[in-house]
């Protein structure tokens, strides 16, 4: 006769059995997901090509009938003395024009509108940029409050009146007048470009930057937590406490942060010390068991409170969480950007309000920067390019995680108050750490010498 505890459908084998099932079973849907939504995205971006391509032409047809070229394959020495000022490179074909165009950089690009009326004309087609930002946005590396581009941009429709070369006469400004100038998003958004076009320092800042680095300052204090941490199969904080190559540890302080512990000290470029405490949900065993069986669990961190008058839950943190956060000069949020996750899983709801509980429940939340760290646990196979030259639409086999625009939309970033950034990250190798740290120290008023 069996026993009791193998008959019961609930024994643990048979939950095993389930769990494992069902892991399988969202993996394969996660998989679903991913290719779908490539696929949409690389036939959107290959309609919008043949989009471009057709605005081009015929704006050129229209306004520049001199730049078309009645047989392309004349020889460079029959070249009159006009065709050899205006540049063999406006006789070719529009399409031939488009393609080197995506082979060059932002600056390249621009560089290119400066050589002469034609190419100014030609660089500036809104439509032209919309290309680059649907191409290249989920290769940026990082976006900011002041960088995120407008996400409308990527709703509205493919041609719209407004947004057509056609419709206006060469020469005139009603470009910038666009209800989305989609050059202007491009370029305050590649990380390239921000850094490229940055306006230079007086070198008396420089200097007093210096001084002031030698002038010992308070340590800023940063409060780290997120799903980011938990879930993934490399310990971010594991790794950051053993990585004295990058972030060298200065010590634990005695001192402790209204019961809840001090956290650890680290040295950024070997001259800044600030401190982070680690906050996680629950204990070591409960995570790495829920980690395992892929399953969640209570968060010790905030207290559910209900729900709100659209049925979204209601957080607010737990009193040791509220006294960190009103001592804390900023903070840290490590966000899981492994693919599918928080699409199929439910999380992104809860996600977002006990992110904005946590950066609403201090005084003065606004003057207080928080850094989401967009992590996986390893570098993907292939090196995802970030400088904008490349051609590959499918974002799959290069960009296996959610984009950092993406993750700040997810997230709900742009409603925040709060100075933000989002900076992908590697848990294993800590890719991406140092420049998010960078950003952070600099909200936080410390002077970092040579940035």
């Amino acid at each position: 006769m069996r026993s009791r505890e193998t008959s019961e459908p609930g024994n643990s084998l048979e939950t095993s059995a389930l769990l494992t099932f069902s892991s399988k079973y969202c993996d394969l849907i996660v998989i679903y997901l991913i290719l779908h939504k490539s696929e949409i995205m690389a036939e959107k971006i290959q309609q919008l090509e043949s989009v471009v391509i057709r605005n081009l032409r015929r704006f050129r047809d229209r306004y520049f009938p001199d730049k078309v070229a009645k047989d392309i394959l004349v020889p460079a020495v029959n070249l009159g003395q006009h065709d050899a000022q205006s540049g063999f490179l406006d006789t070719l074909p529009v399409d031939v024009q488009f393609l080197i165009m995506t082979f060059l950089s932002p600056a390249d690009i621009c560089r290119l509108g400066a050589t002469s009326r034609y190419w100014r004309a030609m660089v500036r087609d809104p439509l032209l940029w919309r290309y680059f930002l649907l191409r290249d946005m989920p290769y940026w590396s990082s976006i900011d409050h002041v960088s995120m581009p407008n996400l409308e941009l990527l709703d509205a429709p493919l041609v719209s009146e407004d947004e057509s070369l056609d419709d206006r006469e060469e020469g005139e400004e009603r470009g910038m007048e666009l209800k989305f100038d989609c050059m202007s998003e491009y370029l305050k958004g590649c990380p390239s470009c921000r850094k490229q076009w940055l306006p230079s320092r007086p070198a008396y800042e420089v200097v007093t930057s210096f001084l002031q680095s030698l002038v010992p300052s308070s340590e800023p204090r940063y409060a780290m937590f997120g799903p980011g941490m938990e879930q993934l199969d490399v310990s971010l904080v594991t790794r950051l406490m053993y990585s004295p190559d990058i972030l060298p540890v200065s010590g634990i302080p005695h001192r402790q942060i209204n019961g809840v512990g001090s956290g650890i000290s680290y040295v950024f470029n070997n001259q800044h010390k600030f401190n982070i405490l680690t906050l996680y949900s629950t204990n070591r065993a409960e995570r790495e068991r829920a980690r395992v069986q892929q399953q969640s669990i209570s968060n010790k961190l905030f207290t559910f409170e209900g729900t709100d008058e659209s049925g979204d839950p209601v957080y607010s943190p737990a009193p040791q969480v509220q006294q960190v956060c009103q001592v804390v000069d900023g903070f840290i949020y490590v966000a899981n950007a492994e693919p599918g996750r928080g699409e199929i899983t439910g999380e992104g709801i809860s996600e977002v309000i006990q992110l904005r509980a946590v950066v609403n429940c201090a005084g003065a939340a606004t003057s207080r920067p928080l850094l989401v760290l967009s992590c996986i646990s390893r570098e993907p196979s292939q090196p995802a390019q970030t400088n904008g030259q490349h051609n590959n639409t499918d974002g799959l086999s290069t960009r296996c995680r959610t984009p950092c625009v993406e993750m700040a939309k997810r997230l709900g970033l742009p409603q925040l108050s709060n100075r933000w950034m989002v900076q992908d990250a590697v848990a294993e190798s800590l890719s991406g750490l140092l420049d998010g740290i960078s950003w952070l120290l600099r909200c936080s008023g410390v002077k970092l010498y040579g940035s």
